[in-house]
């Protein structure tokens, strides 16, 4: 008897042992779930080309907890709409104009950022917020360790949840300009951000610090800033713009849609995504108006960031946009191929680039290309570049 009990109780703890790594697998929609989970693997066997990457996240995220929490009630500035929970931001490149009086209404200094828009707590919050979380939920998901999961799910509570701090789910006084407007469509480029809180949800939410209520709550919060973006002015705006911001605005209209599982909709913005590339793209790969740009390096690599963001989310729905090509013949890879040359140092960029480039910007490019376009030199352009400390980068544990 005693016999037969031991056998059944070991059975149980296989069976409960099988259902917990099952549960492992994280419900992310940017980030690759399997990669993920084949990455946490490795940490646990302490495998090297894994564990200083690890490390590295984890002395991240131990300075992550010390930020916060944040909300949108500390800005200085009121919102024209008297109400404080409503997000603020300026419009940054965008400063007074010396030969009016007051400096109104305020002009256009592309890729130069006006110190002023600091005073509105509210664009310098958002991403430290999104990018904490981010990392707090990573940390959680490689190491198990509670305290992380824990913080995360503070700081989004507090931005997102509790009545006294929330943010409502709008963004009408997003990069407003002085003199001219109080909010604009363009703002809505800073709420792509929350596509890696949604990511950071799914990795937290086998934490006992997050649990059913508020996921609904979270869903509920999306679904209305959802249809904000889908009805409002400014929305609309930017739904019809024909540079980086249009594709952003698809990418984070795709992660919410994800989140709410509303299905038909993610149907829907992948095919506009679809006609977005055959349109924004030139022959050569490029994006006319991304190198229009003071920054156009910069701009260039910004948008095809958005793009990979939503050829990664499209697999969810079945779609493969990795090798998809366009009637004109428009595709991701031969939008990779133009930059290549750049990314890797191999030529000077020959378009305007007022700042240094950042190269760290293009690695997580470099790391798709490998994946998915059968580039077998990215991997060491990176190491190239970076040298000694391509072994603690990020990518390593999410690709």
């Amino acid at each position: 008897m005693r016999m037969v009990k031991y056998i059944i109780l070991l059975l149980l703890i296989c069976t409960c042992c099988c259902i917990n790594t099952t549960a492992q697998k994280p419900d992310v929609f940017v980030l690759d779930a399997n990669a993920l989970l084949a990455n946490k693997n490795k940490v646990k066997a302490n495998d090297a080309a894994v564990f200083p990457a690890y490390k590295e996240l984890i002395k991240d995220a131990n300075v992550a907890l010390q930020f916060g929490p944040v909300s949108v009630m500390e800005k200085k500035h009121v919102p024209p709409s008297g109400d404080k929970h409503d997000y603020m931001s300026l419009a940054p490149y965008h400063w007074p104009d010396p030969t009016k009086p007051g400096g109104l209404p305020y002009i256009r200094r592309d890729g130069q950022t006006n110190p002023e828009v600091k005073e509105y707590k509210d664009k310098e919050y958002m991403p430290l917020l999104c990018e904490n979380v981010h990392l707090l939920s990573l940390a959680y998901f490689f190491s198990g360790d509670e305290k992380y999961a824990e913080h995360a799910a503070r700081l989004i509570r507090v931005w997102f949840l509790d009545t006294a701090t929330r943010m409502n789910p709008n963004l009408n006084f997003g990069q407003a300009i002085k003199g001219e407007n109080t909010g604009r469509g363009a703002g809505i480029i800073d709420g792509r951000h929350f596509i890696k809180v949604v990511d950071a949800i799914g990795l937290i939410k086998s934490s006992r610090y997050w649990d059913n209520v508020a996921h609904n709550e979270m869903q509920v919060w999306f679904a209305g800033f959802l249809n904000w973006l889908q009805t409002s002015e400014n929305g609309l705006h930017e739904n019809s713009t024909q540079n980086n911001h249009g594709v952003w605005y698809d990418a984070l209209r795709l992660s919410v849609s994800l989140f709410i599982d509303s299905t038909d909709l993610s149907e829907k913005i992948i095919s506009h995504v679809k006609d977005r590339l055959d349109k924004q793209m030139d022959n050569t790969g490029r994006f006319p108006l991304e190198m229009a740009r003071t920054t156009s390096l910069h701009y260039s690599v910004f948008i095809m960031e958005a793009f990979l963001n939503i050829a990664q989310m499209a697999e969810h729905s079945g779609v493969d946009l990795w090798h998809y090509t366009s009637p004109t013949g428009k595709s991701l890879r031969k939008g990779f191929e133009a930059l290549l040359p750049y990314l890797s140092k191999q030529k000077k960029w020959t378009g305007e680039q007022i700042k240094d480039f950042d190269f760290k910007e293009g690695y997580p490019l470099l790391e798709v290309a490998y994946l998915k376009f059968g580039c077998k030199d990215c991997k060491q352009m990176i190491k190239d570049i970076e040298g000694a400390k391509e072994k603690i980068l990020l990518i390593h544990l999410l690709y």
